[in-house]
């Protein structure tokens, strides 16, 4: 009896809590669809539907919407830091597996404890740097900034690559092959769990990144900015009442690819992070 009443319990906690996270949701979505342009707080769901905010978001660009280019530059930087970012996590967490050399444990060690300081605190020198060097304002200053210390990240990866039975590396250096062959050939294609995990994370920061892209595109230009700089301009006092359904067309739109994402590679995902928390 204890048992069944505690179970109840439980699921009545998931259910409230569940509800909690789902509601702004749902109202984000059901508002997107909404006839009425500001912010409609008599009623949940609107009065009238329309799908206007979503033609206005790529076929009516005015002087505030500029989605499609705002779409087209987030995904032009989360693409290239997915593949600058895996690359470089992929190849330390290898040479920090893998090979054996003097300093190894030393560099992890500091590599680990840097990693645990918050990117927050960088975020001014780190601009001033770019700054000095013509990169702000610039996507490729941004995929520089976003990839740069993505090798730092490597310890998931490493505890993966850690569980690869040291035997088929043996065979393979036994063989001839030379430290590239066995990367590419041997440790690649066995961790493709932990390399999907890798590139999710590595896309899902510039996707969703406000704080550091504000400060680094501050140039004014509005098609130069990424998806989160747009939609929060159409929060502004000003703004609110004629762009908050497109405010929220835009939400739902650039919540696609990750949800898509996540869909399609969750197997992987789920395997690369409990294959990572193994061996550390």
């Amino acid at each position: 009896m204890k048992k069944t009443v505690g179970s109840i319990v439980r699921h009545l906690v998931l259910a409230f809590l569940a509800v909690i996270w789902l509601v702004p949701i749902l109202w984000l979505v059901v508002t997107s669809f909404s006839g009425y342009k500001g912010i409609n707080t008599a009623h949940f769901f609107p009065e009238t539907w329309s799908l206007n905010n979503y033609k206005a978001l790529f076929f009516e660009p005015d002087s505030v919407v500029q989605y499609g280019a705002w779409f087209k530059n987030t995904l032009i930087i989360a693409i290239f830091t997915c593949i600058v970012s895996t690359s470089f996590v992929l190849m330390v967490s290898y040479t920090m597996s893998c090979l054996r050399f003097k300093g190894r444990k030393g560099l992890m060690s500091f590599g680990i404890i840097l990693n645990m300081f918050p990117g927050v605190l960088s975020m001014i020198a780190v601009y001033f740097v770019m700054k000095s060097i013509g990169l702000t304002n610039s996507h490729l200053g941004m995929i520089i900034v976003y990839s740069a210390g993505a090798g730092l990240g490597y310890l998931i990866t490493k505890g993966f690559m850690d569980t690869i039975s040291t035997s088929l590396r043996e065979a393979a250096w036994l063989e001839g092959a030379s430290e590239a062959t066995i990367f590419f050939k041997i440790i690649i294609p066995l961790s493709q769990p932990i390399i999907v995990y890798t590139i999710i994370n590595s896309f899902l920061v510039p996707w969703g990144d406000f704080v550091l892209a504000k400060l680094m595109l501050n140039s004014g230009i509005a098609t130069d900015w990424t998806i989160a700089i747009g939609l929060f301009n159409m929060l502004n006092k000003s703004l609110v009442n004629k762009y908050f359904s497109i405010f929220c067309a835009g939400g739902v739109i650039v919540s696609i690819p990750i949800s898509a994402l996540f869909v399609l590679m969750q197997k992987f995902y789920v395997e690369g992070v409990t294959g990572g928390s193994v061996k550390g």
